[in-house]
């Protein structure tokens, strides 16, 4: 590392921004599959994570000098040992898995199958992707590296993958998914219907139709998606068209619904995102709707009202300031009535809401309400 990265945070105006930078930090001396023997070092030059995936590209260094290319894949598995419990399985050493990767704007995809292997240090399924597994001319790997390298080990190379590890900097893109091994650990039975993670049916949405709720406007994505685009802008939100939504969140039966109740939000970013973030949106209240009182499990989301007046809904006790405010009974949606709190609103306010937290909102007004949202997975 440049050792004036070090000296930025000397300053006491800065150590606030110590825990900003703190992967940079040590994403290059990090544990990896060869840092087992100090004659392998990783110069790891990006880094994107997902909910349960990360990927890494970067060089492998073999005393001192370039070796080769090389792409980390990461996958914690939480969600395929559920789907593997409820059919009465546990996960094994190995998993299977798939990926598809690309360069500068989707050029030459390649894609291939891919072996997993546990690795307890980091607790995570791992595989190197190298673009070379052969030594130095007139060198030898170390035999603790030498054993995880070949087909389908830890370390291993994929030909068809090569030519986009060649160009690592230019590599843009992974689609990934993950399933069960093909024989049951550890009874080595073969594994019948073996389950998948392909992003835990992952959809977003997309603007394809004008009319409300249409169900087109819901695309069916699957895969994990790695972007390594490293900057978007938009020069105004505005211009992304809308997806339009009638009853949002509201149950049939509940007082709020009507054919002229229909919201609109803006999709501005939703797999672009490298972490936890589900998505970013601007939602639009017009006058006279409401977008259903609802609770979030293993969720979070914010919202900053940003134009217009309105009320929010917070349930009782959620933020236990709220108590000067009305009390009143709202239809949670999918669940039975609970009380909550009536919160006035306006451009500036903020309702951040945690897991098993409720909220929601209205305008009862004459002029739009607008505000922007974060939602994204807990841990």
């Amino acid at each position: 590392m440049d050792v004036r990265f070090d000296e930025l945070f000397e300053e006491p105006e800065n150590e606030i921004f110590r825990i900003v930078f703190f992967p940079d930090r040590i994403y290059h001396a990090r544990y990896l599959s060869a840092t087992r023997s100090s004659r392998y070092r990783y110069a790891v030059s990006e880094v994107r994570s997902g909910a349960t995936v990360t990927a890494l590209k970067g060089q492998v260094f073999f005393g001192g000098e370039p070796l080769c290319n090389m792409l980390r894949l990461e996958y914690s598995a939480q969600r395929l040992l559920e789907l593997a419990r409820e059919r009465g399985r546990s996960l094994g050493p190995t998993l299977r898995g798939w990926c598809r990767i690309w360069g500068h704007g989707g050029a030459d995809q390649v894609e291939s199958n891919i072996v997993l292997h546990f690795d307890a240090v980091v607790g995570a399924y791992c595989v190197e992707l190298w673009e070379t597994l052969e030594p130095p001319q007139g060198a030898t790997h170390d035999y603790r590296v030498l054993a995880l390298m070949g087909r389908d080990a830890p370390i291993t190379r994929v030909p068809a993958l090569v030519s986009q590890l060649h160009d690592i900097k230019g590599l843009r893109g992974i689609e990934f998914a993950v399933r069960e091994d093909d024989t049951q650990f550890p009874t080595r039975r073969p594994t019948a219907d073996p389950q998948w993670d392909n992003n835990f049916a992952r959809t977003i949405q997309a603007p394809r139709s004008s009319v409300a709720s249409a169900g087109e406007n819901t695309v069916d994505v699957k895969n994990y998606l790695l972007d390594f685009q490293r900057g978007f802008f938009f020069a105004d939100a505005r211009d992304v068209a809308p997806v339009r939504y009638r009853n949002a969140m509201l149950d049939e039966g509940d007082p709020d619904r009507g054919d002229d109740n229909v919201i609109e939000m803006r999709w501005v970013l939703q797999r672009e995102f490298g972490s936890d973030v589900v998505f970013f949106h601007e939602v639009t209240i017009p006058p006279g709707t409401v977008e259903g009182t609802h609770r979030h499990i293993g969720s979070e989301e914010l919202y900053y009202i940003t134009e217009g007046e309105g009320i929010a809904y917070m349930q009782d006790g959620d933020d236990p300031a709220n108590d000067r405010y009305p009390l009143v009974t709202r239809q949670i949606y999918g669940l039975d009535p609970r009380p909550c709190r009536e919160l006035p609103v306006k451009a500036g306010s903020v309702i951040y809401t945690k897991s098993g937290g409720v909220h929601g909102i209205r305008n009862p007004g004459s002029e739009p309400l607008r505000f922007v949202a974060f939602l994204y997975q807990g841990s």
